[in-house]
């Protein structure tokens, strides 16, 4: 985006740096852009943004400059880089929230995940300041159902609490006529709400979390596309390649890989099994969670019991000391029996670097298999735009 005007937040004695420098390090941060639609003061719109998200604390560590393109006035926002450095060196965010907190004493999941968008090595592009507020709101939400989400898991039963959901053949689980699209997937997936906990595998799951997140926001920004979503899922879901394709966007790729340790509140990330034997049995090709923040991502087995980075890293690695056959020769998963194999590597400091030094690494593409591929995704998935006039989350017709 050319033609910055630059207007900084940031009021510091720092060393000049050179040119080429200064390009250097704002190729590092690409951070969040905002499209407005005319000439509009840098200053004003950080300060509307941190006002309505109640993140005032967070202005002196935020660079804005403004700019034009092709398309329209914008807002270049990012995180002042001696923090960017700080907070998050080498754009691992694991130790963000910790790291906002000894900074800022009234941290919290908004701040994290803001700051998280501000050092992104990315950029982040909104249509207009409104939907950068509901794609953090969406986040919230996210991580908040998330947090609550304990289910059974299973690859070939499903179930859904009958008062809000019936079956129908051909499509999937729908939810019953009057019934909140929201309140139905909250029953479905917490329960602390239900009373039940019902089975699903991961990959729903995921489905479930995001769309209640998003659910939730358009409900209270954009009530007609929620009406319009209710009444289409009273038909027929939107699942598996359709879902991401409606609702999420992605950032990242195999040619052009996110850190390995860069994520974002309210992501959906993929955790892949690199051991090809263990990835063939069903329900073990790898693990979708959501990423909760605190270095944390959610057990959808258990809510209580989040898993941090390595614990998921060694959990999968394991699996493949858990391979059995069922009575009718049926390759699947005993895993009681690798429950006790994960802590042992959690408590042997050299065993457990071997193994990160295996996981910790960039996935293979899928249907490839070689010692050179680790478990961590390349990408990123998080929600559409969702605000009238601006959303480009387009409902396909029921």
């Amino acid at each position: 985006m050319p033609n910055n005007t630059s207007s900084s937040l940031v009021r510091r004695n720092l060393p000049l740096l050179s040119q080429s420098v200064q390009r250097q390090l704002a190729l590092r941060h690409r951070g969040v852009y905002v499209r407005v639609p005319c000439r509009t003061h840098p200053e004003d719109l950080s300060l509307d943004l941190l006002g309505q998200l109640g993140l005032s604390d967070l202005y002196l560590h935020i660079h804005a400059n403004s700019g034009r393109d092709a398309l329209s006035y914008y807002i270049h926002l990012r995180l002042d880089e001696s923090c960017a450095r700080q907070w998050a060196p080498g754009f691992d965010t694991l130790g963000l929230q910790t790291a906002i907190a000894q900074e800022l004493p009234q941290a919290s999941l908004a701040s994290e995940i803001l700051v998280a968008l501000l050092l992104g090595p990315m950029p982040y592009e909104f249509p207009s300041l409104d939907e950068l507020i509901s794609a953090i709101r969406i986040r919230m939400h996210i991580v908040q159902a998330a947090q609550e989400t304990s289910l059974a898991f299973h690859t070939s039963e499903a179930e859904r609490p009958e008062a809000f959901w019936s079956y129908k053949k051909g499509s999937g689980f729908v939810i019953k006529s009057g019934v909140s699209l929201v309140e139905a997937l909250t029953q479905a997936t917490q329960p602390k709400v239900s009373g039940s906990t019902f089975a699903f595998s991961c990959y729903r799951a995921t489905e479930y979390v995001c769309l209640l997140g998003i659910a939730q926001e358009i409900e209270h920004c954009h009530p007609e596309m929620y009406q319009n979503l209710q009444q289409l899922w009273s038909h027929r879901p939107i699942m598996s390649g359709e879902f991401h394709d409606v609702f999420l966007r992605e950032l990242g790729s195999i040619e052009h890989p996110l850190p390995p340790k860069y994520f974002v509140p309210g992501d959906r990330v993929w955790f892949r099994n690199p051991h090809e034997a263990s990835a063939d049995v069903e329900g073990f090709e790898g693990s979708w969670l959501m990423y909760l923040g605190n270095g944390l991502f959610n057990n959808f087995w258990n809510c209580s019991k989040p898993y941090n980075f390595t614990q998921k890293c060694v959990e999968i690695f394991h699996w493949r000391h858990g391979i059995c056959q069922d009575r009718h020769g049926v390759a699947r998963m005993d895993e009681q029996k690798i429950v006790p194999l994960i802590q042992a590597s959690l408590d042997h400091p050299e065993e457990l670097q071997h193994i990160m030094s295996i996981m910790a690494r960039y996935r293979e593409p899928r249907g490839l298999y070689t010692a050179a591929g680790g478990c961590v995704d390349t990408s990123r998935e998080f929600s559409r735009w969702v605000r009238p006039g601006t959303s480009d989350l387009m409902l396909p017709k029921s």
